[in-house]
């Protein structure tokens, strides 16, 4: 069936979570999680590692920042400290990894505004976990090796990822419609998501569709609960014209997946349709945005929660992806 993709021009807006209020257009966080004291650290690693010259003082960043060096550069994977030493001083002196640093330092010179936004989620997530365990967060230059890396330990942002989308440097087998969503707005949002794995106790072994957009859903949500002043856009990496249009559509993208009998079709190259990474979802229209399933499941964990007075902490433990369908009481909006 053809289906016609309307754009609205009205954006339709999600319930916001407990700890954002509305002041005319404004967004105002809760004061008491504001007020919480959290035990919050960021090191500029990228400076001190191009800076460094010698074995000497490449061996003294490795004892000064242990878990760094154990968790990130894998230091115990090397036969002696001195071979990594020896890598990282080749990564230093080469001429395109200096080059790429240099641009880092250019368009991060000023990363205040951003390690308050990471303090002030970390805050949030501290109100909802109690016993979460802030990370130490390290920035980097990795080359384009990771985005983003994360234990119980450290946070690592590889800074060179989130340089502007127009720059020459750009992530090497990206396409287009992926690097777009790494710019400095995304990059909390995408911490924030990283993290809600360790709370997200969605069961995934009936390996259906429905379990796939839970879990995204469940993802999304927990990261606009703690992210609440957030653009949805930056959450799920639409355009705003996107998020518009998906809710002008929403009506019609449900009946393309009830009609379809989708939910609970366990047939992976039909999961991958509606989940995986795509520029759009042609199965629906090719001007439908790609990954659809997990913008409607965002939407049904939603309805579960607040047509349930639930807790966050409630959804993100619950389990069941069935019973959350059930008791979303999910309708498309109108």
């Amino acid at each position: 069936m053809d289906y016609l993709w309307r754009i609205s021009a009205l954006f339709l807006m999600l319930i916001f979570s407990f700890s954002c209020q509305k002041k005319g257009q404004e967004c105002v966080l809760d004061n008491e999680i504001l007020a919480i004291e959290i035990d919050f650290e960021l090191e500029r690693l990228e400076d001190k590692f191009f800076q460094a010259r010698t074995e000497d003082e490449f061996l003294l960043l490795l004892e000064t920042y242990p878990e760094f060096a154990k968790n990130y550069l894998q230091v115990g994977q090397y036969p002696s400290k001195d071979e990594l030493v020896e890598e990282l001083m080749f990564v230093n002196q080469d001429s395109l990894m200096v080059e790429l640093y240099e641009e880092v330092k250019k368009n991060f010179s000023d990363f205040s505004d951003l390690e308050e936004k990471l303090k002030t989620a970390f805050k949030h997530i501290k109100y909802y976990y109690p016993e979460f365990k802030v990370p130490k967060v390290y920035t980097f230059v990795t080359g384009f090796g990771s985005d983003i890396y994360l234990d119980r330990d450290i946070l690592v942002i590889g800074l060179d990822y989130y340089l502007p989308f127009e720059h020459r440097f750009q992530p090497p087998d990206l396409p287009q419609y992926i690097t777009k969503r790494y710019q400095k707005d995304y990059l909390v949002p995408m911490v924030v998501m990283a993290i809600s794995s360790q709370f997200n106790k969605t069961d995934m072994s009936q390996n259906t569709l429905l379990a796939e957009m839970i879990y995204y859903g469940k993802a999304y949500h927990f990261t606009k609960s703690i992210l609440p002043c957030t653009p949805d856009e930056f959450i799920i990496g639409y355009t705003q014209e996107e998020v518009a249009a998906c809710f002008a559509n929403e009506e019609m993208i449900w009946s393309h997946f009830v009609e379809n009998d989708l939910l609970f079709t366990t047939n992976p190259f039909e999961i991958r349709k509606y989940i995986g990474e795509a520029p759009f979802t042609d199965a629906i229209s090719p001007d439908a945005p790609g990954r659809l399933g997990r913008w409607l499941g965002w939407n049904i964990v939603d309805d579960y929660r607040f047509n349930n007075k639930f807790s966050l902490q409630e959804v993100m433990m619950e389990s069941d992806t069935e019973k959350i369908f059930r008791q979303s009481g999910y309708k498309p909006r109108r």
